[in-house]
């Protein structure tokens, strides 16, 4: 039996483990990165955010490839949701208040998306391999010291490090050995998903944009990855889809109930090839860790936890759990900060921005049909269950986005938000048909509760804002220090990719290279 050994082991090759293992291996380290597939392989989760592209895949320095690899353009979102069905549609630039005035994202196919991120990592020094399956944790004196897998001709191999790195997704196994896994009752939905051939787009400049348009049993999404292909998901109650006799006669009915995308589909026809011609479902997708670290090993990305397909956030909180968990091992590793330190950090930052997608995802489930429609009135606020869920609401409780505040209670955190989703309505769709704010610069849109919506938008998209910022900053050869001023602790470092105390300059020894870094 072979026994290697390297600082980082990365568990899984997707966009989070990828990004994870180059950010690692750009600070000097030795990474291993095992994937059980061989790339390029299908994988949903198309339709990406501009802080991906225009931030993460910037820093990793693959920006430019990804841009002229011929994915989709995507400008913002289109959505026919609420009663109302006049569509209404948001622009990505507008959400980053200018700062990027060009800020825009891609529909893309997976299987190249990722193979492009991956192969970055090997450019970078990782040592990737592929197709290769991970069958055991080793635990040495109170740690999580390494892994046993399975290489390719089938010999067992073990390989050791001072960090795991779990990105194996939502399948994994792994995610016990640091807490438990804890699902949302709040998005308790099924999707039902498939590829057409030659559908309509939006007219320009929406021809890009996400489509997403609710219907009485829920909703339905349209990505248009490219001028003939276009992906088709239909997300449905757990309850609606258990009542399922014939998938693919479901399929056909839930869409033809949805006249918005039914008119798109009316020239198209299902895909019928190996890759894009099957229905796929996924279920029990909401969920949330009560760890994210423990033991020296990481959890990021559908490892850790996922919301809901209906603002792609997906790989956003991947790839942003990838530059978080490599931020705090490449500090541990240096040593200029205490190790617990680096990852409670990593843990602090990675469940605000989930508490700041819940929050916001749950007041747009909130502007749903209406009390009429069982889907929708089982996703009104005052109405889930998931005030009784105690043990996922208390991994959000606390996270929440500015301008919120931190709830007492978890009834009180549900009962706070009352009316949110009206008020939310009002202000996302007036913002979206105006093009500029809804407010005067002397007024603000304030719940009856004290929620102030201009805080609370804000607070959404600081994080994607920022991480545009600091890729710019790179790109331009300037420092982190000229990022707006944070009252945090610990601070994102000149070279982007450790952690440092806020206003200190340290030099220390590498715990096992001896070099001394600045």
């Amino acid at each position: 039996m072979n026994t290697d050994d390297y600082d980082v082991i990365v568990i899984g090759g997707g966009p989070g483990g990828s990004t994870a293992a180059t950010f690692v291996a750009k600070a000097g380290y030795r990474v291993l990165l095992l994937e059980k597939e061989y790339f390029p392989r299908y994988q949903i989760g198309e339709s990406l955010l501009p802080a991906t592209i225009q931030g993460i895949c910037s820093l990793l320095g693959v920006k430019e490839e990804i841009e002229s690899a011929g994915f989709t353009p995507k400008r913002g979102g289109t959505f026919v949701w609420g009663k109302n069905r006049e569509p209404w549609s948001f622009r990505f630039e507008k959400a980053t208040n200018g700062v990027i005035p060009k800020a825009g994202a891609l529909q893309v196919e997976r299987s190249r998306f990722d193979d492009i991120l991956l192969k970055n990592s090997r450019k970078n020094g990782v040592e990737v391999k592929e197709g290769v399956l991970v069958k055991e944790i080793i635990e040495e004196n109170s740690r999580y010291a390494g892994v046993k897998y399975k290489d390719n001709s089938g010999e067992t191999i073990t390989a050791t490090s001072r960090y795991i790195v779990d990105a194996s997704g939502a399948k994994t196994n792994f995610h016990r050995c640091v807490g438990e896994r804890v699902y949302s009752k709040f998005f308790n939905n099924v999707a039902i998903f498939g590829y057409f051939k030659g559908g309509k787009r939006l007219p320009a400049p929406h021809e890009g944009d996400t489509f997403s348009a609710a219907f009485e049993q829920g909703w339905i999404w349209h990505i248009p990855l490219t001028e003939e292909l276009t992906s088709i998901g239909v997300v449905v109650d757990k309850e609606t889809a258990k009542q399922i006799d014939d998938i693919d006669c479901a399929y056909e009915g839930f869409i033809n109930a949805c006249p918005a995308i039914k008119e798109l589909l009316e020239p198209a026809q299902r895909m019928t090839d190996e890759t894009y011609g099957k229905l796929r479902v996924l279920k029990d997708f909401s969920y949330n860790n009560t760890r994210f670290f423990h033991k020296d090993m990481i959890l990021i990305g559908d490892a850790a936890c996922f919301i809901d397909p209906v603002f792609s956030s997906g790989v956003h909180l991947s790839t942003y759990a990838g530059l978080l968990a490599a931020r705090s091992i490449n500090t541990a590793l240096k040593g200029t900060i205490d190790k617990e330190r680096c990852f409670i950090e990593f843990e602090l930052r990675y469940r605000k921005e989930f508490g700041n997608f819940y929050n916001f995802l749950m007041a747009f489930y909130d502007v749903g049909q209406g009390q009429e429609d069982y889907f929708w009135a089982a996703r009104k606020i005052l109405n889930t269950e998931e005030k009784s869920n105690e043990a996922f609401a208390r991994l959000i409780t606390g996270f929440s986005t500015e301008g919120i505040g931190k709830a007492a209670s978890t009834e009180e955190y549900f009962t706070l938000r009352e009316g949110f989703g009206a008020v939310f309505k009002e202000h996302i769709i007036n913002e979206a048909k105006s093009g500029i704010s809804a407010q005067t610069p002397n007024q603000k849109t304030v719940h009856s509760t004290g929620i102030d919506m201009d805080q609370f938008m804000k607070g959404f998209t600081q994080e994607i804002v920022d991480l545009q910022l600091q890729a710019k900053l790179q790109q331009l050869g300037l420092s982190s220090d000229l990022l707006p001023a944070s009252s945090a602790a610990i601070t994102v470092s000149g070279d982007f990719l450790h952690w440092e105390n806020r206003g200190v300059t340290n030099k220390s020894k590498d715990k096992k290279n001896g070099r001394e870094l600045a």
